[in-house]
């Protein structure tokens, strides 16, 4: 059900702006038309590049939250937000700001 909600979100994402499908570590993610990776799925959560400080404050939102470690090995991404499903009601809101990061970095 999570990963339908995630491809939704890519659709929707697609249809509005020049977003494009990829993989990201074997994880299926949405790129910008640049093909950066500015969100994925992992885990049954939703995974956005915000950049550390919406990071850090978005940690401090919700709860159950973490920064990525796509390796496992207790080195997570400072850029990068995981996101449970709990908040999947969030997920648009937050691959929009990650696409908007992204951009804003090219």
């Amino acid at each position: 059900m999570n990963e339908v909600h995630f491809q939704a979100i890519s659709e929707k994402l697609r249809a509005q702006s020049d977003c494009v499908s990829g993989q990201m570590f074997g994880k299926a993610c949405i790129k910008t038309a640049a093909k950066k990776a500015f969100a994925a799925f992992h885990q049954e959560a939703m995974i956005f590049k915000l950049g550390q400080q919406e990071v850090e404050a978005n940690l401090r939102k919700y709860t159950n939250a973490k920064k990525w470690d796509p390796s496992g090995k207790n080195r997570p991404m400072k850029d990068w937000l995981q996101l449970p499903a709990d908040y999947r009601e969030d997920w648009l809101h937050l691959a929009q700001e990650a696409h908007e990061f992204v951009q804003s970095q090219s």
